[in-house]
């Protein structure tokens, strides 16, 4: 296991993998496995399990699913990549990262706040 968060690894789909995002929506990972995989990074996305409700003591099963019978749970992803050396936040600022168009990867771009890597900004000017 590792001593902080920045090396996550996992066993994603059979694969052992080091965690790039979790909890990913639909569109973030359509934004992040083109931009890894022109990288030259394999990507693997699977499912999010869950999360577990706890039902409180008060109140039964049959209780909880008769006012509760179809909780639409959001669909969520987890994302990892196969080189066991990488890790985003060194990725992104130490400007590891190309845009399919020649740019810097930039944390405005990662997080999607911005829809061009403005790479001649350096981050700590923003």
């Amino acid at each position: 296991m590792a001593i902080n968060t920045n090396h996550l690894l996992e066993e994603l789909d059979g694969v052992r993998c080091i965690v790039v995002e979790k909890n990913l929506t639909p569109e973030r990972v359509a934004f992040l496995k083109p931009l890894l995989e022109y990288n030259h990074l394999t990507v693997v996305v699977v499912p999010s399990a869950p999360a577990k409700v706890v039902p409180s003591a008060l109140v039964t099963e049959g209780e909880i699913t008769a006012a509760v019978p179809e909780i639409e749970v959001p669909k969520t992803f987890t994302m990892g990549v196969t080189n066991m050396l990488y890790n985003p936040i060194n990725a992104v600022f130490g400007r590891l990262l190309r845009t399919p168009d020649g740019h810097t990867v930039t944390p405005a771009f990662w997080q999607q706040e911005e829809s061009v890597s403005h790479d001649e900004i350096p981050y700590y000017e923003r």
